[in-house]
């Protein structure tokens, strides 16, 4: 799941304004430390959505989804999972 983690820190890095003095955590709320807003927040989700190649549901735009490094890592890995998971039963179905 590093690798994941690395290529959202990345992002995050790359697009938002981060105090340079102030070391970002796995776990650190993106939100309360206003690292991203609402509109970063669509940033992320379009990001992933096209990244990881899956729909993320309105429902599933939450803080325990998205407000973290780590929230963010343990989502995306689990939709992928899901995902393929998804896939091996509609093969077994033919």
């Amino acid at each position: 799941m590093m690798f994941i983690e690395d290529e959202i820190r990345k992002f995050i890095e790359d697009n938002f304004i981060l105090d340079g003095e102030d070391h970002l955590g796995d776990e650190d709320s993106l939100l309360e430390k206003g690292v991203i807003d609402s509109t970063g927040v669509l940033e992320l989700v379009a990001l992933i959505e096209e990244k990881y190649d899956f729909k993320i549901k309105d429902e599933e735009i939450t803080p325990e989804n998205l407000d973290s490094i780590k929230n963010i890592s343990q989502f995306i890995q689990n939709k992928l999972n899901f995902s393929h998971k998804a896939l091996e039963g509609k093969v077994g179905m033919d």
